[in-house]
């Protein structure tokens, strides 16, 4: 017999990883060219040539214990250092390997980083709309996740109701930008507000309160956006990242965390996520990875790839009479449901082949998530399916 905790956790498992599954029998039924899947995020990019290279010159000519062996929890010494130079170089820290925690991607740094700073009934604040595993991440621990509201305006965080919901319970708040599932981009304006509000709420109440930037689509920003560095605007910031998007490598498993020696009990915070990284089960992030990385920290993806998808799909849907919001990062068009019931919506879309992710979801119902990291092809060819679609509301 399983956990209650987890019978709970199985009854309302991913819906994003359960259309993913529904796809793939969708296109074993139909094939693979008559189904328009845009449910999960996984990029269709394919890896810069330097990580297979990486790879390659890493198998051949590293030696065995190095290539395959345990190292520090906190990851290889060199690759840690390096990271912390390229940041260095890019948004003017002055990090370095004491800064730089390897993570197994940015859900498990996320882990890390809650396992650190949880008491159970601790509260983490989140604003919809949001990645829905949060909530996991959060009740791992037995904290309390407190949504704030979404701003369906703009999608920038909802600041005046999350100063009303910061308590004493308050330990940490998420932010992901650019954002899961919109794709906006939180402005320096925004997030010079929000550190103002935790600055006095830290005064106000006597306690740290923690914000964990989630950012694992930091790299994918489009029309010359700027994606800003989060630990400008509030010292007390620790920063997840995963080459999963950047990198096109969702697979592997591989990111790091960035806990900035200016947070409060930086020595205890740091020891804590080599810990958490070791009884969670991790122990170290993949060695191999971790190498690569070392070597790739200047590779890019070509994210004007996602850009042609990004425009066509925008342009396709609104012609057709879908109101989308077109964010300026990340890979995700957020549509509005033209009827109030996004999941019923969802569901109608299935008729055409079409997978797209309810809202509610992510926190926002009334809303879809479409991923269009996906082919070119599937985008063009899910157009005349998403018209029959409208033709059912307007």
């Amino acid at each position: 017999m399983i956990s209650k905790k987890m019978e709970s956790l199985v009854k309302g498992s991913s819906v994003i990883r359960a259309m993913f599954e529904e796809g793939k029998q969708m296109a074993a039924k139909y094939g693979a060219e008559n189904v328009f899947d845009f449910s999960l995020g996984n990029p269709n990019v394919a890896a810069p040539a330097e990580v297979n290279e990486a790879i390659i010159d890493i198998v051949k000519n590293t030696d065995s214990v190095k290539l395959h062996g345990y190292m520090s929890n906190a990851g290889h010494d060199e690759v840690r250092q390096a990271i912390a130079e390229s940041l260095n170089s890019r948004f003017g820290t002055s990090y370095d390997k004491g800064n730089i925690v390897m993570t197994v991607g940015a859900a498990g740094g996320l882990n890390v980083a809650l396992k650190s700073i949880l008491n159970p009934e601790d509260e983490v604040i989140a604003f919809a709309p949001y990645f829905g595993e949060y909530n996991n991440y959060v009740s791992n621990f037995d904290g309390k996740m407190v949504v704030i509201t979404p701003d369906t305006e703009t999608f920038q965080p909802n600041l005046v109701e999350f100063e009303q919901k910061i308590t004493d319970r308050t330990a940490c708040v998420i932010v992901n930008s650019p954002n899961n599932p919109t794709g906006v981009i939180y402005s320096k304006e925004t997030l010079d507000r929000l550190g103002a509000i935790l600055e006095k709420k830290q005064q106000e109440l006597g306690r740290t309160i923690y914000l964990i930037t989630d950012e694992p689509y930091r790299e994918l920003a489009y029309d010359g956006a700027v994606v800003p560095w989060v630990p400008d605007h509030y010292s007390n910031t620790i920063v997840g990242y995963s080459y999963s998007k950047s990198l096109s490598l969702p697979g592997e498993r591989i990111g790091y965390l960035v806990i900035p020696s200016e947070v409060d009990d930086y020595a205890d915070l740091f020891a804590a996520a080599g810990v958490a990284t070791r009884i969670l089960g991790f122990v170290n992030a993949p060695s191999i990875m971790q190498l690569v990385i070392g070597k790739c920290l200047d590779a890019t993806t070509d994210i004007s790839y996602y850009d042609r998808n990004r425009t066509t799909l925008y342009e396709g849907l609104t012609k057709l009479g879908f109101t989308c919001q077109k964010g300026e990062g990340a890979f995700y068009l957020f549509m509005k449901s033209p009827i109030d019931d996004d999941k019923e919506f969802a569901n109608r879309a299935k008729k055409y082949n079409l997978l797209i992710v309810p809202g509610s979801t992510f926190m926002c119902p009334g809303y879809v998530r479409i991923a269009y990291c996906v082919s070119y092809e599937t985008v063009t060819g899910s157009l005349p399916r998403f018209a029959q679609l409208a033709k059912e509301f307007f």
